[in-house]
Parts: structure tokens; C-alpha cells; sequence
């Protein structure tokens, strides 16, 4: 299954309790909230970049589905983890928190679970 396109941010639940959650200042919360982001995704194969696009801010990260490598987190942290593909989804694990990614038709679902805490990102397809 392809990921490859340009996805626009539709709808976000638990944006602010989550990224609170993880670290972020109440400052860069409230810059991020109300901005559409827009997440570009190359795929090659097991080979993917993605570029998640939040006003001036740009998360890039490139990896290969089940090989450990160096990914960028919410808070610009730099970790190793491996991407894998479990049941036609995308699945990472950020230290304390998972991340989901899954396609259907034109719609991207990112969904990030830290311990309770559930932050759920919808975006269409743009392109």
C-alpha cells in the first residue's frame, strides 16, 4: 500500500493535553494549535521521507521500514527507532510514545497514544 502524496491537515483531538504531555512550552502550544499542517510523503518502496510542514516549522525524517535509524520528535528531539509496517500500517514507538499511521483512500490518520493520553491527527489528500 502506497503513503506516497501531500496530506492537509483536516481535524486534530487531544492536541493540547498531549503536546503539554510531552514537553512542549504553553507558548508553542498555542502558535501550533490553530495552524494547518501539511505532511509530504515520498515513498520508495520500503525507503520513505516525510516532511510534516506546521507554519515555519518543518519535521523531516527519513528511514527504511525495519532498520533502525535517527528520527526527529515533536519536541526536535533526535532518538533511534524502527519504523515497521504491522497490518498495513505505519508503527513507531518514540520512547514513552506510539505512533500509528494508516491510509484509507485519501485519508491519513496519525494517531500518537502516550500511556492514556490519545492525540488524534486526520489529514486529506491534497496531491
Amino acid at each position: 500500500m502506497s503513503f506516497a502524496g501531500t496530506y492537509e491537515l483536516q481535524t486534530q483531538e487531544n492536541f493540547e493535553p498531549f503536546m503539554k504531555a510531552i514537553g512542549l512550552p504553553d507558548e508553542t502550544i498555542q502558535k501550533g494549535k490553530d495552524i494547518k499542517s501539511v505532511t509530504k510523503i515520498e515513498q520508495n518502496g520500503n525507503h520513505f521521507k516525510v516532511t510534516v510542514t506546521t507554519g515555519p516549522k518543518v519535521l523531516h525524517n527519513e528511514f527504511n521500514i525495519g532498520e533502525e535509524t535517527e528520527l526527529h520528535t515533536l519536541t526536535e528531539e533526535k532518538i533511534k527507532s524502527t519504523v515497521n509496517i504491522v497490518d498495513g500500517k505505519l508503527v513507531v514507538q518514540l520512547k514513552a510514545v506510539t505512533s500509528v499511521t494508516e491510509i484509507s483512500g485519501d485519508i491519513l490518520t496519525n494517531v500518537m497514544t502516550l500511556k492514556d493520553l490519545v492525540y488524534k491527527r486526520v489529514s486529506k489528500r491534497v496531491a
